[in-house]
């Protein structure tokens, strides 16, 4: 496996490793496509034909995405339809990230795939785990999604929450770290 599948599979990448030139090397790619994104004027086909160049997708026509929006790697990052993805957000996505049809994202929302390991002598080395959002999935202003998350179906992630564990369908969660607030109320 290249160093992408194997980062992909959740193995800890080295400094030092052979191959690392090749994730460098894509990191400074979406540094150089993100500000060009961001410096773009409010137009919301153009946003989404870059942001398609960034991800390496084809954006929907039914989503949006409010620039500033800030990434570190751009290409595993899947977007389903009609989506709302509010300004200022940041999507670290080396573990890839998936977001699933009609999912809203509040303002400075965080989706961090990557993580380092708790040993110091590690530390500065890097491992990743997916993120998956689900349908329907209303995450707020300001909340931060770990490693290794998936948001439920029509699940809500409160402002300012840090999300650490899986959320069920149809439940509200919220604080830091988030725990179940109540299911969601239908009527």
């Amino acid at each position: 496996m290249d160093i992408f599948e194997r980062m992909r599979a959740g193995e800890i990448i080295k400094l030092d490793d052979p191959e690392y030139y090749k994730v460098q090397e894509q990191i400074n790619w979406a540094f150089t496509k993100t500000i060009e994104l961001n410096k773009l004027p409010y137009d919301l086909p153009l946003i989404r034909e870059k942001l398609g160049e960034l991800l390496g997708i084809a954006v929907d026509e039914s989503t949006t995405v409010c620039v500033p929006f800030y990434t570190d790697w751009g290409k595993f990052i899947t977007i389903g339809k009609e989506v709302f993805i509010n300004m200022g957000c940041t999507f670290m996505d080396r573990g890839g990230i998936t977001i699933e049809d009609k999912v809203l994202i509040g303002p400075k929302a965080n989706l961090i795939t990557e993580n380092h390991p708790e040993n110091p002598e590690l530390r500065r080395y890097v491992y990743a785990k997916p993120i998956h959002i689900k349908k329907g999935a209303w995450i707020g202003a300001s909340a931060t999604i770990l490693p290794g998350v998936t948001v439920g179906e029509n699940a809500i992630v409160a402002a300012g929450a840090v999300v650490s564990k899986d959320v069920p369908d149809n439940m509200i969660v919220g604080g830091v770290p988030a725990k179940v607030i109540r299911k969601i109320k239908t009527k």
